[in-house]
């Protein structure tokens, strides 16, 4: 069958929802059907962009090309799942979260003004629209699921979205702690930094690297001068994908403090890799990959408790055997293939009339 998987592009930026929609067409080519990814750029800010943005996807015309129906469209990260199509299935990575949680924190995006409340709202309302015209909506993390439910009413079935095909390895570690993020407020790697302050006070002077950029990277450059540690800290900027095992694999300890992701990719590469993790209470889909003692610690988004964390994970010589056994579960878990497959079955049970069972 002919599929379009749909994903909002932002020129110049690559992370996990980039990788997830490329992960699913070349899995969906790999079993024989012809699959395209289609992007449309991506700009929400000022704020009256979002919806002006968003709109460009209700105007494609996915129904057929070259004179050749699309037998499926699959949206992904809002706004591509705004697009109309009689076949349409979501796996939803992202909302716009600066519509939902993330309003009125210093990650919103609509101030208190009558037009700006109101176009939050009619961000809400294309949700409910787009969404509820799906075949069937799947979510990226019991996160994302609950979120989804709360704002629509919609139930989502819960899948999470595979790995990278890497080189995931874990012969040895170093004696560092490892951040791969993309460098944004969302992401609190100011945390991170407090609690190499923390560490170092308690007797344990712990080298950090960070590999990633973004807007925020010179401000938290000139943050590790003024803490005292830019002689424990190494920016690394962009890595090439097919390299993060190798830097993820010889690492001490993974840091993810970041809130309210839709999944965690990195995290679970970490532990693919077989190295522990730390993460947050209020990370979001990352709970459903870190677990809160042996491999990792879930603990509050408190510089402190991250730098307990740590510690604990470093001096726990069954920290690594167990992160190697989560990661081999997790394995299994989100095996690309399975995923592929999942989305033929549904195909098939719509193609035979089943609507209502495809939907349940």
């Amino acid at each position: 069958m002919r599929i379009a998987v749909c994903a909002p592009q932002v020129p110049f930026v690559r992370g996990g929802a980039e990788i997830f929609a490329e992960t699913l067409v070349g899995e969906l080519r790999e079993r024989g059907h012809e699959t395209e990814l289609v992007t449309v750029p991506f700009k929400w800010y000022p704020g009256t962009r979002v919806l002006t943005q968003a709109f460009l996807w209700r105007l494609l015309d996915l129904e057929e090309s070259d004179g050749r129906p699309i037998d499926l469209v699959v949206g992904t990260k809002f706004p591509s799942y705004a697009v109309r199509h009689p076949n349409k299935r979501v796996w939803v990575l992202h909302q716009f979260r600066q519509a939902y949680e993330l309003d009125r924190t210093e990650l919103g995006q609509f101030g208190e003004s009558a037009p700006d409340r109101a176009l939050r709202r009619k961000v809400q309302e294309l949700d409910r629209v787009a969404l509820g015209e799906a075949r069937r909506v799947f979510a990226t993390s019991r996160n994302v699921a609950d979120r989804l439910a709360r704002a629509t009413g919609l139930e989502a079935e819960v899948m999470p979205h595979p790995p990278q095909e890497l080189p995931y390895r874990c012969e040895s570690y170093g004696d560092f702690v490892l951040s791969v993020n993309r460098l944004d407020r969302a992401k609190r790697i100011d945390l991170l930094l407090e609690a190499l302050v923390h560490l170092r006070a308690a007797g344990r002077t712990m080298p950090l690297t960070i590999i990633g950029d973004g807007a925020q990277r010179a401000r938290l450059e000139r943050c590790v001068v003024e803490l005292g540690i830019a002689a424990q800290v190494r920016f690394l900027g962009e890595t090439p994908p097919a390299r993060i095992p190798e830097a993820i694999g010889d690492a001490d300890v993974f840091a993810f403090p970041a809130m309210g992701e839709g999944f965690g990719l990195v995290a679970a590469e970490a532990l693919l890799c077989g190295v522990p993790v730390v993460a947050t209470h209020d990370g979001g889909g990352v709970r459903d990959i870190v677990p809160e003692t042996g491999a990792g610690r879930l603990v509050a988004p408190d510089s402190r408790e991250i730098a307990r964390a740590i510690g604990e994970l470093v001096s726990d010589p069954d920290a690594r055997r167990l992160a190697a056994a989560a990661g081999a579960a997790l394995r299994q878990r989100l095996e690309p293939a399975a995923v592929a497959e999942r989305f033929e079955a549904l195909y098939r049970l719509v193609a035979s009339g089943r609507t209502s069972e495809a939907r349940a």
